[in-house]
C-alpha cells in the first residue's frame, strides 16, 4: 500500500437541534467509511466527533492513492457472441458496451470445454487527493435530517446554515465546495470563550485545536463532565438531582463546553404541585430539579450552561429570572383554576377537537362514560366502584382546557387529579383521573386500582376503534395517533389485573356507540381489522417473551380472538414445548398419528356397536378427554388441558398397534376414520398440532 496520512473533516454549522445531532452522529460512522470505500481508498479507523456547531470525521492511515485494480467479467459463450462467420452479435456488442470496451478488446477463455468472451478493463490507482473533493461533498449530501432549511444564495440544504468547512489530508487542504464555501485550514472555537478562527496545520491536529477553544467534541466526554459537575452539585447541597435520560441527551446536545451551576428559586412556589414545577424545569428550560433526602421537590436546580464559567454568578442569576418567570406563571394559572370546580370544564371540552371526523372531546367523554359503564356490568363491578368509575371518566379529560394543562401539557390529567380533589371529588376518582393515561410506553405501571384500569381501557380502546373506523389506522412504520402504544396499554391492563372481560365484546361495544353516534363505516371490515390489529401487538409480544412462531400458529389457528386468551395458551403450549419435552412429545405424536388418517367429511358419528375393544378403549379416553379440556379451558387453566391431551398418547398407541384403519370393510372402515375424527377434534380446541408436530 502506498504512503498513509490522517484524514480530517470538519462541518460547522449554527447550532443544530439536540437529537438531530444525536442522529447526525450515527449515520456520520457509516457514511464516510462506506463513500470512501465506494471510490477504493483505502483507510484504517473513523472516528466521529461532534458539538452543537460542528461535524467531525478523522480518518486514520488513508492511502495516498488508490491501487490499480484489474478488472475480469466473464461475458456470453463465444458461440452466441460471434455467428457462424465470427462476426460478433448483438450480444457481444452489448456485453463489450456495458463494461466500456470495444468488441476488439473482448478476450476468448476455455472454461471446462466451453468458451466465453471476457472483458478485461484496467483501472489504473488514482490520486487520493484528488478523489476526496466529490467524496467529502457527498458526505455533506448523505446526511439525513428530519427536517433542513436553505440560507442564502445557493440551493444546498442543511439541517442549519453551514458557516465553515474544514478538510485536510495530512497538511494538504482538500478544496470542498459546499453552499459558496471552499473548505480550507481554519476551524472556530467556542462561540464566546474561543470564536478564533484557529488555524489547523495537519489533520492530526484539528480535534486538539478544537479542544484547545472550550470544545468538548464527543457526546460521551460531555456527558461525563456533566455528570461529574451534577455529583459535585450534589454533595455541595446535600440533595439528589434526577438526570431524565431524554432531558440529559438534550442537555448534552445543547452546549459545547458545557459547566454545571446551582439555581434556586423562592420556597413559595413550592406550593404549586410537584409535577408542574418539574414540568417547567425540565421540560421547558432543560433544568434538573434537586430532591432532599425523603424525596420531597427542593427549591434548588441544576443549570447545564454554555457560557463562560467565570460569569457563573450572572449566568445563575438569569436562569433564576427565567425560572421564576415560569413557576410565576405556573402558580397563577393553578390558583386561577382552582376557582372554578372541575366539574365545570367539562362542557369546554366541546372547544377541544379530538378527531375532526370523530367530533370534539367532549363528545369523547361521552363516549368513554358509555364504554366503561358496558365494561363494569361485563367484569361485574360492584356498585360503589361503578359510581367512581362513571365519575372518573367523566372528569377525565376535563383538565385538558385548564389554563394549567394549556400552558404545560404534559402534566394533563395529573392537574385534574389535583382539582378533583381540591373540589372534594373521592380519592380513587382523583387518583384514577392522574392515572387514566397509563400505562403510557412499554413498562410503565398500568393504573393502580380498578376504577383507573376500566377508565384508561374505555379511553383507549374508544380512541383506536375510533381512528380505526374513520381510516387512521397505523400503516407501515408511521403511527402518528400513536395507536400501537395504547394497544400496548389495553393488553397491559388486561394481562396484569385479569378482569373478567372480553376484549372483542368490549371492541363491538365501542363500535356500537359510535353508529349510535352517527358515524357510518363498514362495520365487519373495521372489526376485523381492530381485532387483527389487538392480536398482531399480542404476538409481536410474546414473540420478543421467547415463544416460538409455530406456537404462536398454532394457537391461533383454532379461531382464538381474544389477545389474552392467545397470550395464555401460547405461554403454556411453549412450556410443554421446552420445560415438559415428554408431554409435548405425546401431544404431538398422538395428533399426528391420527390427522394423517382422519376424514373430516365424514364427521365423527360412530357407530359404538361396531367398536373393538382397543377402539373402545379409545372411545372412553376421548370421551374423558373432552370433559378433562372442556373444564380447564372454562377455568382457563390451559396447563391442564394440554396435560389432559397428552393422557390421549397411551390409548391411540394401543388403538393403531392392533387395529386395521383402512379395513376393507367400508362401514368399518368409516366408522374407524369417524372415531379419529372425534380424537383429533378434542386438540381443535387447544391448538393446531399438526402446525407443531414437525418440530
Amino acid at each position: 500500500m502506498s504512503n498513509t496520512q490522517t484524514l480530517a473533516f470538519e462541518i460547522g454549522t449554527e447550532e443544530i437541534p439536540a437529537f438531530d445531532l444525536k442522529r447526525a452522529t450515527e449515520q456520520l460512522a457509516t457514511l464516510v467509511p462506506e463513500a470512501l470505500d465506494a471510490v477504493r481508498i483505502p483507510h484504517g479507523y473513523v472516528a466521529i466527533y461532534t458539538s452543537p456547531r460542528r461535524l467531525i470525521a478523522i480518518v486514520a492511515d488513508v492511502a495516498s492513492s488508490t491501487e490499480a485494480l484489474e478488472e475480469v467479467f466473464r461475458g456470453p459463450a463465444a458461440k452466441i457472441a460471434f455467428d457462424a462467420d465470427g462476426n460478433p452479435t448483438k450480444a457481444a456488442e452489448g456485453f463489450a458496451r456495458g463494461k466500456g470496451l470495444t468488441v476488439d478488446d473482448l478476450e476468448r477463455r476455455d472454461e471446462n470445454g466451453t468458451e466465453y468472451v471476457y472483458a478485461v478493463r484496467q483501472v489504473p490507482a488514482q490520486d487520493t487527493a484528488e478523489l476526496l473533493p466529490a467524496v467529502l461533498r457527498g458526505i455533506i449530501d448523505g446526511i439525513s435530517w428530519p427536517k433542513s432549511c436553505r440560507w442564502g444564495t445557493t440551493s444546498e440544504v442543511f439541517s442549519r446554515p453551514v458557516r465553515w468547512l474544514v478538510a485536510l489530508l495530512g497538511t494538504t487542504v482538500i478544496p470542498v465546495e459546499y453552499a459558496g464555501l471552499v473548505a480550507g485550514n481554519t476551524t472556530r472555537g467556542h462561540r464566546f470563550l474561543a470564536p478564533g478562527p484557529h488555524t489547523v496545520t495537519s489533520a492530526d491536529e484539528l480535534v486538539s485545536v478544537v479542544e484547545a477553544a472550550y470544545v468538548v467534541p464527543t457526546q460521551e466526554a460531555r456527558e461525563a463532565v456533566i455528570r461529574q459537575g451534577v455529583q459535585a452539585a450534589e454533595a455541595a447541597t446535600g440533595y439528589r438531582a434526577e438526570l431524565p435520560a431524554k432531558t440529559l441527551t438534550e442537555v448534552i446536545n445543547l452546549s459545547e463546553y458545557p459547566t454545571v451551576m446551582v439555581g434556586t428559586f423562592d420556597e413559595e412556589f413550592l406550593k404549586v404541585p410537584e409535577e408542574i414545577i418539574v414540568d417547567a424545569m425540565l421540560m421547558h428550560q432543560r433544568y434538573f430539579p434537586l430532591y432532599d433526602g425523603d424525596g420531597k421537590l427542593t427549591n434548588k436546580f441544576i443549570v447545564v450552561s454554555n457560557g463562560n464559567p467565570a460569569c457563573e454568578e450572572t449566568i445563575i442569576d438569569g436562569n433564576e429570572r427565567v425560572v421564576a418567570a415560569r413557576l410565576y406563571d405556573a402558580k397563577f394559572f393553578y390558583e386561577e383554576d382552582l376557582k372554578i370546580p372541575l366539574e365545570k370544564f367539562v362542557d369546554r371540552l366541546d372547544e377541544v377537537v379530538f378527531q375532526e371526523a370523530l367530533g370534539t372531546m367532549r363528545a369523547k367523554t361521552e363516549r368513554v362514560v358509555k364504554l366503561s359503564a358496558r365494561i363494569t356490568v361485563q367484569a361485574g363491578i360492584e356498585r360503589e366502584e361503578m359510581r367512581d368509575i362513571a365519575r372518573s371518566a367523566y372528569l377525565a379529560k376535563a383538565d385538558l382546557v385548564t389554563s394549567a394543562v394549556i400552558e404545560f401539557t404534559s402534566v394533563q390529567g395529573v392537574m385534574g387529579s389535583y382539582y378533583a380533589a381540591a373540589a372534594g371529588e373521592p380519592e380513587r376518582v382523583a387518583r384514577a383521573i392522574a392515572e387514566h393515561y397509563r400505562p403510557r410506553f412499554s413498562g410503565d405501571a398500568i393504573p393502580t386500582d380498578i376504577i383507573g384500569q376500566v377508565v384508561a381501557l374505555s379511553d383507549k380502546i374508544d380512541t383506536i376503534c375510533g381512528l380505526f373506523a374513520v381510516g387512521q389506522a397505523p400503516t407501515g412504520s408511521s403511527d402518528p395517533f400513536a395507536l400501537r402504544r395504547a394497544a400496548l396499554g389495553v393488553l397491559a391492563i388486561l394481562e396484569e389485573t385479569g378482569l373478567p372481560i372480553s376484549l372483542v365484546e368490549t371492541i363491538d361495544t365501542s363500535l356500537i356507540i359510535y353508529r349510535e353516534a352517527g358515524l357510518e363505516f363498514d362495520n365487519a371490515t373495521v372489526r376485523r381489522e381492530i381485532i387483527d390489529f389487538f392480536i398482531t401487538r399480542e404476538k409481536v409480544a410474546l414473540r420478543d417473551a421467547g415463544v416460538e412462531a409455530d406456537t404462536i400458529d398454532a394457537v391461533l389457528a383454532c379461531g382464538i380472538e381474544e389477545p389474552i386468551v392467545l397470550a395464555r395458551r401460547a405461554r403454556a403450549l411453549e412450556a410443554a414445548r421446552t420445560e415438559q419435552r415428554q408431554v409435548f412429545e405425546d401431544l404431538a405424536t398422538a395428533f399426528a398419528r391420527a390427522n394423517n388418517l382422519r376424514d373430516i367429511k365424514l364427521g365423527t358419528g360412530y357407530k359404538r356397536v361396531l367398536l373393538t375393544e382397543p377402539e373402545a378403549a379409545l372411545d372412553a379416553a376421548i370421551a374423558t378427554a373432552e370433559e378433562a379440556v372442556a373444564d380447564a379451558l372454562a377455568a382457563d387453566r390451559y396447563e391442564e388441558a394440554i396435560t389432559a391431551l397428552a393422557t390421549l398418547r397411551a390409548p391411540i398407541d394401543a388403538f393403531f398397534d392392533t387395529t386395521m384403519v383402512m379395513d376393507e370393510d367400508a362401514e368399518v372402515r368409516g366408522n374407524r376414520l369417524k372415531l379419529l375424527n372425534r380424537f383429533a377434534n378434542v386438540f381443535s380446541h387447544v391448538a393446531d398440532f399438526g402446525q407443531m408436530a414437525k418440530k
